[in-house]
């Protein structure tokens, strides 16, 4: 399965020709040094709309077309972005409207970018025209194989034009304000609305207690952004259906649900940038498994291989400190990206801008303008090891594990206003959930709600406090048809309006399926623990465990108590259930019912999956900081990676005899690991 006409692994950067028109030197030299760094693709014209349209209506896209037409001569193709995320001055002069108003209700000036305003049909028609121009010019370029839609959609506008615009989403959801009244339980503190025209975005000058409104607006900006997308895409669309388009995505930014977006997609790209190197004893684990999961997020989006659209051959400019990734490191990184999915590496930025916010960003081509530096021999590196990688693309991921993350979810629970206020920590025990599986070398997908659990043997679904559409049916459909579930505290408080269900929770048959009952939540502040005592061990496990952050206080109802809190105070019972399990049908259901420590679910996680017989990627051990993934590619190979995240030599006892895929050298029983050194295996011919 290809995601681009391209059928080979791409190798790229941002390139910004327009930054060089005038300096008709630097632009001869770039093609000669883009192919001696082994680059086959360039993302072009992100930010151009300057200089494609440099006062209303009069279009010149020749240095693109020029640009284009030497790349694509030389072996490179192009990745064409629209330049919607950037306006230009003489538009947000012209027509202000399109200047987004921010929540304080304050029109914003001209400047920055992505800045503007979804709803504005002045914006729209501007951005189709540009859009419509380039697709006639290029959609059908044999040098053209990719459509970047804008860049880093984000943010959300407050102006008259968005207000109404949400009223009416809100009549089509709703109907009637009687039924929007009692979805967002407006008798509290005399809120109810008597006329649409009452209705206003939450606002710190105004509305932030009713729960239904700020969650409802949410939804209406993921809305907007796809309707605005989907106006951006029409022309290109029409232009060459068969283009395929992307939109690049970044790490687990929570202003737009990904996985509505993720609909009007081709392919998936994200921009991958983690603070490296932020560890005093140069320990990257944190690091890579924050940017691992993501891009297991994003490979689940679609169910395929993703693209890398962006991350640093160096450092970036907008990090606390901004360190360059230490000498070696850019190859581990790269085939992480590999690891889990990804099927290309392209940078930010091809060369480093003279001036202005990003002069410092790393690039492959500095300020120095010389192709003998580290950086620029990393990356070449970088780029022969794909060339050897075609086999590899479009490979899959097959994973028979998954963790439930809900967008919708994670704004209700962040907005709830209690138990716990200084951070509820939903993203963060979704992550802990995450971890034991990357440092075993399973594979996990991140889905949501509204996805199908068939395909799964574990779904582990951490704190999903918002229940939304049919989602605890199939939760109970799938463990009665044999699936092991594990929930955890937090879960099932409320329905798809953030309203509170009565009776037991989890609501909607949850607790029942749990055999538990929910008593009371015991939040925790920072630096207090609990402890959990197991009573009995579903698998060999330590004596205890720490939790922290969040406790919830449960009865056992039909469920097998394997743990109880331990705590040294005399007037709270001894036996108060904090891990439970409950056979149902061919399944089995376990709840925790506090935020553990990692270790807790390590011990319980890796072993539930083995007794499952889910499949790590390399039968083995692997010593702190090693992490293993694997990719099956259409003609049956199984690719293995082995990434070393410490500044140690590590070495590896192999299953079996293994192969280097890249240098044909074969490793009979011990793998050895350079400090932040990864390898890509194959099985061994025997």
């Amino acid at each position: 399965m290809f995601l681009t006409p391209y059928p080979h692994m791409l190798h790229g950067a941002d390139y910004n020709p327009e930054q060089w028109l005038r300096h008709p030197d630097i632009l001869r030299q770039d093609i000669e040094q883009m192919k001696q760094a082994n680059m086959n693709c360039m993302s072009v014209g992100i930010f151009a709309w300057s200089a494609l349209e440099p006062t209303e209506g009069e279009y010149c896209l020749d240095w693109l077309g020029g640009i284009i037409d030497r790349l694509f001569e030389n072996g490179i193709y192009t990745v064409l972005a629209t330049p919607s995320g950037a306006k230009p001055l003489w538009m947000s002069q012209k027509y202000p409207e399109i200047r987004r108003v921010n929540a304080q209700r304050v029109r914003e000036l001209s400047g920055g970018r992505h800045n503007h305003c979804y709803t504005s049909p002045v914006y729209r028609e501007k951005v189709r025209a540009i859009n419509e121009q380039l697709a006639n010019r290029f959609g059908k370029h044999p040098g053209v194989i990719l459509w970047h839609i804008s860049n880093e959609l984000q943010g959300e506008c407050h102006c008259p034009l968005c207000q109404e615009a949400f009223r009416e989403w809100l009549k089509k959801r709703y109907g009637t304000l009687d039924a929007l009244n009692e979805a967002w339980w407006t008798a509290f503190w005399s809120h109810t609305y008597t006329d649409w025209t009452q209705i206003e975005p939450p606002s710190p000058r105004g509305e932030t207690g009713v729960h239904g409104l700020t969650l409802d607006w949410k939804r209406f900006v993921t809305h907007q952004t796809c309707s605005f997308f989907e106006n951006e895409i029409a022309p290109i669309r029409a232009v060459n259906p068969e283009l395929p388009v992307t939109a690049n995505l970044m790490g687990f930014y929570d202003g737009i649900d990904y996985r509505k977006l993720a609909k009007l997609l081709d392919v998936v790209s994200w921009d991958s940038y983690p603070a490296w190197h932020s560890q005093k004893d140069g320990d990257e684990t944190y690091n890579a498994f924050w940017s691992d999961a993501f891009s297991d997020y994003c490979r689940s989006l679609l169910g395929k291989p993703f693209l890398i659209m962006e991350n640093t051959p160096s450092q970036t400019n907008w990090q606390d400190v901004c360190r360059p990734k230490t000498w070696g490191f850019h190859r581990l990184s790269a085939i992480s990206n590999l690891a889990h999915g990804a099927d290309s590496i392209q940078y930010f930025q091809w060369r480093q801008s003279r001036g202005c916010a990003e002069k410092f960003h790393g690039a492959v081509m500095t300020h120095a303008n010389r192709t003998d530096t580290r950086v620029f021999q990393e990356v070449a590196g970088v780029g022969a090891m794909l060339k050897k990688l075609d086999a590899l693309c479009g490979a899959c991921t097959p994973a028979k594990a998954a963790i439930l993350y809900d967008t919708e979810s994670h704004w209700a629970v962040n907005a709830a206003q209690g138990p716990r206020n200084c951070g509820i920590g939903d993203t963060d025990l979704m992550l802990r959930f995450y971890l034991p599986f990357w440092k075993a070398g399973i594979s996990a997908d991140i889905i949501d709600s509204d996805m199908d659990f068939s395909a799964y043997d574990l779904l582990c679904v951490p704190m999903l406090y918002l229940l939304r559409g049919d989602v605890s049916r199939r939760l109970q459909e799938f463990v009665r048809r044999g699936g092991t579930l594990v929930m955890t505290m937090h879960t099932g408080l409320v329905d798809e309006h953030d309203l509170c269900f009565m009776g037991d929770t989890p609501g909607e048959g949850l607790a029942a399926l749990a055999g538990i009952r929910y008593l009371e939540s015991d939040p925790l502040y920072d630096g207090m623990e609990e402890r959990m005592v197991l009573v009995r061990e579903p698998f060999p496990m330590a004596d205890e465990y720490r939790a922290e952050r969040l406790c919830e206080r449960i009865a056992a109802e039909g469920a097998e108590v394997l743990a109880v809190y331990g705590h040294d105070n005399p007037c709270m019972p001894d036996d108060l259930p904090c891990l439970t399990r409950n056979k149902v049908g061919r399944g089995t259901v376990y709840y925790i019912a506090a935020f553990p420590e990692e270790k807790f679910l390590s011990d319980l996680l890796i072993p539930i999956c083995e007794s499952l017989g889910i499949r790590r990627a390399l039968d083995a051990e692997l010593p702190h900081g090693v992490t293993a993934a694997a990719r099956i590619a259409g003609d049956g190979t199984r690719f293995v990676f082995v990434m070393n995240w410490t500044r140690e030599k590590k070495t590896v006892t192999l299953p079996k005899p293994m192969k280097d895929y890249e240098t044909g050298r074969v490793y009979q029983n011990v793998l050895p690991l350079a400090p932040y050194g990864g390898k890509i295996l194959t099985a061994a011919a025997r």
